[in-house]
């Protein structure tokens, strides 16, 4: 099979390579996937570099969130037959076939894709967690989103919206907030670059947001906590602008807001319950049509190079796809 291989950790991609390599076998409990479509996420690029937390042992193949169909059961495996569509989150999307384990894997909600499926779960499971369970986002509340047109902060938006929220969407770019206002029901945008403490304030009657989701840190967490209502959450999902903000606890103070880190698999790690809870309830909002995961764009596996820059370059507006099909 066809796989995009990490066999040397470098900068610019350089050790990624598609080859190919032995199709796999699943062992007990396992399924291979033939994989139909693979998100590509940050933590994949900095993989490539060994910057992320978490290390794959060299050589790897990358790709945390796939979708495609069943191509062979192993022994014991139930609840699954061959040409079921299927999607999962895990490792080994970038390339023709991924095997899993059958416990990871859910049917593919009919109203998905197979490239919104694939792009769905981390992203409405960060918005989920953070929204729901940290924040306890009530209808009628304002949420500012900064990297909205991210996958992760349009999940927030979608998410945001359908909790009964006051949505204002936050972006370094005016082209992608007019496809954001263009296809999501916010109630404002914002352009970054050009200051956000004084509008917000303004949309807000002077009072600030009520709940700020910031996947990007550095200025942004900076400006965002001279914007934050009394009593409001912040909410520290990543750090996308590479500098990691400090926070003086004299404003929290004086102004009473709290800051939180979401990590929503480490919530899931932490409290099984409410993360099979939390998985539910993702799965059953994609299954009713609640929710509008959004792809940018889709490259077959030959071009994962510029698949990955759209991320690196911020060029996309919702979800870069992989298709190893193509």
């Amino acid at each position: 099979m066809r796989a995009l291989v990490v066999e040397k950790l470098l900068p610019d991609y350089g050790g990624c390579v598609v080859k190919d390599i032995p199709t796999p076998e699943p062992g007990p409990g396992q399924v291979r996937i033939r994989v139909r479509a693979a998100a590509v996420n940050f933590p994949d690029l900095m993989q490539t570099r060994g910057e992320h937390q978490h290390k794959p042992e060299i050589p790897f193949v990358g790709g945390m969130e796939l979708a495609g169909d069943v191509d062979a059961l192993g022994e014991g495996v139930t609840g699954f037959a061959i040409g079921d569509a299927v999607c999962s989150g895990g490792r080994g999307g970038f390339a023709e076939y991924a095997i899993l384990p059958a416990a990871t894997l859910r049917k593919k909600p009919a109203k998905l894709s197979y490239g919104e499926a694939a792009g769905y779960p981390v992203a409405y499971l960060t918005a989920y967690v953070a929204l729901n369970r940290v924040a306890n986002v009530q209808p009628g509340e304002w949420v500012l989103v900064h990297g909205a047109a991210g996958g992760v902060g349009l999940a927030a938006v979608d998410y945001a919206k359908l909790l009964g929220a006051k949505v204002i969407a936050a972006s370094a770019s005016d082209d992608k907030l007019a496809i954001i206002e263009k296809e999501y029901d916010v109630d404002a945008t914002v352009n970054v670059t050009r200051g956000f403490r004084e509008r917000v304030k303004e949309l807000t009657g002077g009072r600030g947001a009520d709940v700020i989701y910031d996947p990007v840190g550095g200025d942004v967490f900076d400006e965002s906590i001279r914007c934050i209502a009394f009593g409001g959450r912040i909410l520290s999902i990543g750090f996308t602008s590479g500098r990691l903000p400090t926070l003086p606890v004299n404003i929290a103070l004086i102004k009473g807001f709290s800051v939180h880190g979401v990590r929503a698999g480490e919530y899931g790690r932490q409290f099984p319950d409410k993360g099979r809870e939390n998985n539910e309830a993702i799965w059953k909002l994609a299954e009713e049509g609640k929710v509008r995961p959004r792809v940018d764009h889709e490259y077959p596996l030959t071009e994962w190079r510029e698949a990955f820059e759209t991320l690196a370059q911020r060029k996309v507006v919702g979800k870069t796809i992989i298709r190893p099909d193509l």
